[in-house]
């Protein structure tokens, strides 16, 4: 890396990797982990379906 540049953003990718980890130790599979960690990495925003009212 070359002076000035920051490592935030890689920083903070591997921070919720970590999180993510930590969240799956009851996984049996290890593609579901790595599915969990491409869901969450991906910057898609998934909701849960709401009931109407």
């Amino acid at each position: 890396m070359e002076p000035g540049y920051s490592s935030a953003r890689l920083e903070a990718f591997n921070n919720r990797i970590k999180a993510t980890i930590r969240m799956a130790y009851g996984f049996h599979r290890v593609t579901n982990l790595i599915a969990l960690i491409m869901l969450r990495c991906s910057g898609l925003d998934i909701r849960l379906p709401q009931p109407t009212i």
